[in-house]
């Protein structure tokens, strides 16, 4: 019978998945829609004063060197008068178009002061932006030049006002102290009487500027020719090409701020000014405006204002800043005129230019009063004693008889006489200073032989100088008063230099600190070689010498005297390499000592560690100058922090030890070999070591112990097989003696207790013969290795061969009196003609190394325990009955 399923009723989705597609379709347009409306970018317009230079659809807006912008339609403007430029700027610039915002064309200029927009050669002309504040704003005016600060620009722009530009044009220095710190950005016209400069300065010097600061300019040469000799003054190069001005820093705290204004004066002299200073008389019949300050015949100052005052006649005057040296408290001034007599007249010159007055130097260091007297006679000073001095000269200066001896370039006495020296060293010259100047003269100061012509020329600039005919012909010196208040007395010697540099010089090296360290070698050291502070220079070595009497070399240094602080009992001195190479997985790190240091030598400074200062004997440090150091050099800066101590360790002639060898404890690095020479006697080798600060009281005790080890192949295999690669080094065992040594004797192996361990169990075995027995070989019970053969020796008889074992002490209750050992070595063959051949071998181990095996009959007990004066009898070979032997032990 045919079955009829049931119809099944299925619901119809109220929504199909399908229409997501749609949707999504939908929501991707909108948006991208929207995207592109946002990143239409942003239409402007830019009105330039013509074309030139801009193409539609090739220049580009930048920003920074960002392109932000391209240029997309050029048009007339409706007055001809320039062109409107339509410009798309990015989307994301809309934030700067404000009304500050600026805009102009960056094209290639060239001019004596430089080369500007160079990149355009390559690039094309583009239009530069500088966003501004305001409200926004998309149609501006183009700058006909570039702002004042360009972007990325950081610092201060100021005005100085001067008469005429000269030789100022945009792009010239703005100099201090000869180093460029700015430059002018741009001039322009104020009324028809002034010329207004904008000048910037770097943000890294504008602190220099402060609101009494005096500008002056630079530009060219100044050239300023008399009787006296002729001077050529300039900044540098680059002011003579393109003009410059330099400044200085003034007085004030107050620093200058963005649109100061300052006075643009023609030179130097005119910027700083003279010393201004009153006199006063009763009247000035004989005095007028301008009158002369004269010293010795030189001008030195005028007399700038004349005026009335209740007690008389007051006289403002003014001295050259050169010559601000000779107004003091106690200076005097007096009136001087052509003076006609029966004996002829002098000075006729004053009967037309008039009177001048005359000064007095001073010395005092009081206060200048208000007002100087100026008083109508000379003071009767001139008739008072001169001072008579010996100067003494290396070699003869040129100077003659009647050359002056000067101060600032006056005359303040005169050479008498010149001569060699008793003890034909020097060449001494007598001079006589004049009473007034007497005071000039104290002790510590020294004199500078002159220059007829002196030239300097260097990359900042070039002077040439020359001095008076008098110089030429004659010769001079000049005098450089020292600080101190002693005065000269008559007959004291000075010193006559080439130069002040040469002077300073040698006062700096004789102020400096001298210390004397002492050294094994010379270590690659010359005189003059540089010592180093945290890689920079502090001072210098000034002498090396070997001492024959102790086979050192004594290392005399000279100290800068400013870092006196960092000589300390903790200070180390440690020789510097050339070039260190550091090789590792990380990479490969190479150090270059400076150009100096790598000539000469050099060597550093530093200070220990304070936990490692407490381990010092302060009584073994030296005391020099007033200063405790250490006098040691050391090789390298590891051996000097670490405060290692050096030792002498004598070494067979065998020895396989080289200079970088270790000294090794246990594995651990403990000190290091640095020399290796053979004895005189050929006979065995002398080696200088080092042992690091920290473990150096450790081993360096009387009894401690030194022995050398190296590679050793056998059938057995390799023992410190790391010698192989690295090479043989000395290791040490420790001594327990109270007293100390620095000189000990290396073995070429270990004492055969050496490497024992102090809990292991000890004991000798006694056989005829040594056999296949060798210092290792190890001993075995049921196959595994409880101990070993430590040393071996002959008995006093010589009958006998004592074999001295240990046992390690997990192990030590296998062994007691009742145990047997044999040797269980090679191979043992019996042949007999009714037995036939038995052949009897260990394992492949005892076969190849050797090795003694034991067994034990009894339970170990406090009764049959064994003691390290017990002795065993090594047994040939294993008796059967032992087999049987198989105690518990516990």
């Amino acid at each position: 019978m045919t079955q009829i399923e049931s119809p099944k009723v299925v619901k119809k989705k109220l929504f199909s998945p399908i229409w997501l597609l749609p949707i999504v379709a939908l929501m991707l347009g909108a948006w991208l829609g929207i995207k592109s409306i946002q990143e239409s970018g942003v239409e402007i317009s830019i009105h330039f004063p013509s074309a030139t230079g801009i193409d539609v659809g090739k220049t580009l807006i930048k920003y920074q060197g960002l392109t932000v912008g391209k240029v997309t339609d050029v048009s007339l403007d409706k007055d001809l008068n320039g062109v409107n430029v339509k410009v798309v700027m990015d989307y994301r610039a809309d934030p700067f178009l404000n009304e500050n915002t600026q805009f102009w064309l960056v094209k290639p200029k060239a001019s004596i002061t430089g080369v500007e927009g160079l990149e355009t050669l390559f690039s094309g002309n583009y239009i530069a932006i500088q966003p501004g504040d305001g409200k926004s704003r998309y149609n501006f005016e183009a700058q006909r030049e570039a702002p004042a600060i360009t972007p990325g620009s950081e610092g201060i722009v100021i005005e100085l006002h001067a008469d005429k530009l000269g030789s100022i044009d945009v792009g010239s220095s703005i100099f201090y102290r000869q180093i460029p710190v700015g430059s002018v950005v741009g001039y322009r016209l104020s009324g028809s009487e002034n010329v207004i400069i904008s000048a910037f300065i770097q943000e890294q010097y504008a602190h220099l500027v402060h609101a009494d600061s005096h500008f002056w300019n630079v530009s060219g040469l100044k050239i300023d020719a008399s009787l006296a000799g002729v001077k050529i003054n300039t900044e540098s190069l680059a002011s003579i090409l393109a003009g410059g001005i330099s400044f200085n820093t003034g007085t004030e705290i107050e620093q200058a701020e963005n649109g100061d204004v300052f006075t643009l004066y023609a030179d130097e002299e005119q910027a700083n000014g003279g010393l201004v200073f009153n006199l006063h008389l009763d009247q000035a019949e004989e005095i007028s405006n301008n009158a002369s300050l004269m010293y010795r015949g030189v001008e030195v100052g005028k007399v700038e204002k004349v005026s009335l005052t209740e007690a008389g006649v007051s006289l403002q005057a003014s001295l050259e800043q050169q010559y601000h040296s000779l107004l003091a408290s106690d200076s005097r001034f007096w009136i001087s005129g052509a003076d006609v007599s029966l004996k002829g007249i002098k000075n006729l010159s004053r009967l037309v230019t008039g009177n001048v007055i005359n000064i007095l130097p001073g010395t005092a260091t009081d206060a200048l009063p208000t007002s100087f007297l100026l008083e109508q006679t000379p003071p009767d000073l001139l008739t008072q004693q001169k001072l008579s001095l010996t100067l003494l000269s290396d070699s003869h200066t040129g100077m003659s008889i009647g050359a002056q001896v000067r101060y600032k370039q006056l005359p303040i006495g005169t050479v008498i006489s010149s001569r060699l020296s008793d003890d034909f060293s020097a060449v001494q010259y007598q001079v006589e200073i004049f009473p007034e100047f007497k005071s000039l003269v104290t002790q510590g100061s020294y004199f500078i032989s002159e220059q007829a012509i002196k030239l300097d020329a260097s990359l900042d600039s070039i002077k040439f100088e020359t001095r008076d005919v008098a110089t030429l012909l004659e010769g001079a010196v000049t005098l450089v008063p020292s600080k101190s208040k002693s005065l000269a007395k008559t007959g004291s010697q000075f010193n006559i230099y080439d130069s002040i540099e040469t002077a300073q010089k040698l006062f700096t090296e004789q102020q400096k600190i001298k210390l004397v360290l002492n050294s094994q070698d010379g270590a690659g050291l010359s005189e003059g070689a540089p010592i180093y502070y945290k890689k920079m220079q502090i001072g210098r070595i000034a002498k090396i010498q070997w001492q024959a009497a102790t086979d050192l070399f004594s290392l005399n240094l000279a100290i800068d005297k400013q870092f006196e602080q960092l000589l300390q009992p903790k200070t180390v001195f440690w020789r510097n390499d050339a070039m260190s190479v550091n090789a590792s997985l990380a990479g490969v790190k190479i150090d270059v000592a400076p150009l100096a240091g790598a000539i000469k030598g050099s060597i550093s400074l530093g200070f220990i560690d304070d936990e490692i200062f407490k381990s010092v004997n302060i009584s073994s440090l030296s005391s020099q100058t007033g200063i405790t150091i250490n006098d040691q050099l050391y090789d390298n800066q590891h051996l000097a922090l670490t405060q290692a101590k050096p030792i002498t360790i004598t070494l067979p002639a065998s020895a396989k030890i080289e200079a970088n060898s270790p000294i090794r404890f246990r594995g651990h690095k403990i000190g290091e070999v640095k020399q290796v020479k053979l004895a005189k006697d050929l006979s065995n080798q002398i080696a200088s070591a080092y042992l690091y600060g920290e473990y150096a009281t450790h081993f360096s005790k009387q009894n401690t112990e030194y022995f050398v080890v190296d590679a050793q192949v056998s059938l057995a295999g390799i023992r410190d097989v790391d010698t192989l690669i690295t090479g043989a080094y000395i290791s040490v065992l420790p001594g327990d003696a109270e007293s100390t040594n620095n000189q000990f004797e290396a073995k070429l192996a270990a004492r055969y207790d050496a490497n024992t361990p102090k809990d292991a169990l000890t004991f000798t075995l006694i056989d005829k013969q040594l056999g296949s027995i060798k210092v290792g070989t190890p001993i075995f019970f049921r196959g595994i290795a409880i101990g070993q053969i430590d040393g071996y020796n002959l008995s006093k008889t010589g009958q006998q061969v004592l074999m001295f074992a240990h046992i390690r002490s997990e192990y030590s209750h296998l062994v007691n009196t009742s145990s047997q050992f044999w040797d269980a070595s090679g191979i043992k063959l019996e042949v007999g003609i009714f037995s036939g051949a038995q052949i009897e071998t260990g394992s492949l181990e005892t076969l190849l190394s050797g090795g003694i095996s034991v067994i034990t009959k009894d339970i170990t007990s406090n009764i049959n325990g064994i003691s390290p004066s017990s002795e065993f009898k090594l047994q040939n070979r294993m008796k059967p009955e032992w087999e049987e032997w198989k105690p518990a032990q516990q």
